[in-house]
């Protein structure tokens, strides 16, 4: 056989090993082996779901987002929007570095699920079968935390303009509580949500001065805030307001573009059962600052001496308009060292409380560091005026750095008096 001959039989055999090949593949497609290409999701069938679990909480009518994403007819028209919030991942809003700690309330998309809100938006945001609609989340009507026990309002009507800038604005308002109130609950209700961009609730111990400090040397009960849930202590565990204290409202209002009036509110649910630990509120925090004018990166830190046995329940950095980012560290006694919060954007709009999903236990002796940076230049669009330095205030235009936190002792009050009853025979 020549050469030439057995180079055709060669090259026939392959066709005909490739044509037997093919033709299994197309059967092997056929027959559904092979995965059919993924449909293009739909809104009722694959975006309700994802919008009623990770957004419907604040994006409903009657809350404090700006616009409602219950249905395909009201999600329609921010399609292209929704797609770029998603994907830069500002929305949800979450600012927490995942590589530190876990958290009860974070919420956060999944990898999937952004990719499934593109693809849905990429081909064409088709509504889908009516029939695939999941049922709405059920939300409480009015108060979130039920029923309040009570409802302290702002002593009077504040006139918002339309236009400008408002400073805090605060009222203060007696409890007229003739015994301590073990609190288990609050949840602050904007007056008129247009306006309110957020209220912070404190509470002025009647033995305390009042100063200018509206917020350290006081405690800071709750918050109403975009992100923000209601304050509500887990079983055993209350906050205390001593009888004669003050509530006080601290109002941070952005005019709408139509003059309006807001009278904000706050309930209150009170302890029904025995309370082993009270949650105290305070904060690694700095007043005596002065960032300079132009300086695009200055960092303040402070600290907080852990004096018992504590489990962190809570944190919430503080800053205004120049803040950058915030971190939390835990020092403890045996030389180790643990970033507990670090957020690398913060974001003043966002007064975020985080939740870890198991309370952070801090030995006697762990010294708690908090470390903020600040852009006090033109690199900064929110920046009011780089040009001068900035000093400690409660207004937006002036700055703070409050790292505060939530902590209940490790030993509960019981188990603390019959240590101390043992101890004193």
């Amino acid at each position: 056989m020549n050469r030439t001959r057995l180079f055709f039989l060669l090259g026939f055999a392959l066709f005909i090993s490739l044509g037997i090949i093919m033709t299994g593949a197309s059967r092997s497609e056929a027959s559904g082996k092979k995965a059919e290409p993924i449909a293009t999701p739909t809104f009722t069938k694959d975006i309700a779901p994802i919008f009623f679990k990770n957004c419907a909480e604040c994006h409903r009518e009657g809350e404090i987002a700006p616009m409602s994403l219950m249905n395909y007819k009201e999600v329609r028209p921010w399609a292209k929007a929704i797609r770029e919030k998603v994907v830069s991942r500002e929305m949800p809003p979450w600012h927490a570095d995942p590589a530190h700690g876990q958290w009860s309330n974070d919420k956060r998309l999944s990898p999937k699920e952004i990719e499934t809100i593109t693809a849905w938006i990429d081909g064409g945001v088709k509504e889908g079968d009516p029939k695939t609609m999941p049922a709405e989340p059920k939300f409480a009507k009015g108060w979130q935390i039920g029923e309040p026990d009570l409802v302290i309002n702002m002593p009077e009507e504040f006139t918002v303009p339309a236009e400008g800038a408002v400073p805090y604005m605060y009222f203060t308002v007696p409890s007229n509580f003739t015994e301590d109130k073990y609190i288990t609950a609050m949840e602050a209700r904007a007056g008129d949500l247009s306006v309110v961009h957020h209220i912070v609730i404190y509470v002025r111990d009647p033995k305390e001065k009042a100063s200018r400090r509206q917020d350290i040397g006081t405690g800071l009960l709750g918050a109403l805030s975009p992100g923000n849930t209601p304050f509500i202590a887990s079983p055993g565990t209350a906050k205390l307001i001593k009888a004669g204290s003050n509530i006080v409202f601290q109002m941070h209002y952005t005019p709408s573009g139509k003059a309006t009036k807001d009278r904000s509110m706050i309930g209150l649910k009170f302890a029904k059962a025995p309370v082993d630990k009270i949650i105290t509120t305070t904060a690694a925090w700095d007043a005596r600052f002065e960032i300079p004018a132009n300086a695009p990166n200055h960092e303040i830190r402070a600290f907080y001496n852990v004096e018992e046995d504590v489990d962190i329940i809570s944190l919430m950095p503080h800053m205004h308009l120049r803040g950058k980012d915030y971190t939390y560290i835990a020092h403890y006694p045996d030389g180790r060292k643990e970033i507990l919060l670090s957020v690398p954007r913060y974001d003043f709009g966002w007064q975020v409380y985080y939740y870890p999903v198991k309370p952070l236990r801090m030995p006697k002796g762990t010294k708690i560091e908090a470390i903020a940076h600040y852009d006090n230049s033109t690199k900064n669009p929110q920046n009011p005026d780089p040009s001068k330095p900035v000093r400690f205030g409660e207004q937006t235009w002036e700055e703070m750095m409050n790292g505060f936190f939530d902590f209940v002792p490790v030993q509960s009050a019981a188990k603390s008096a019959a240590s101390s009853s043992s101890g004193s025979r």
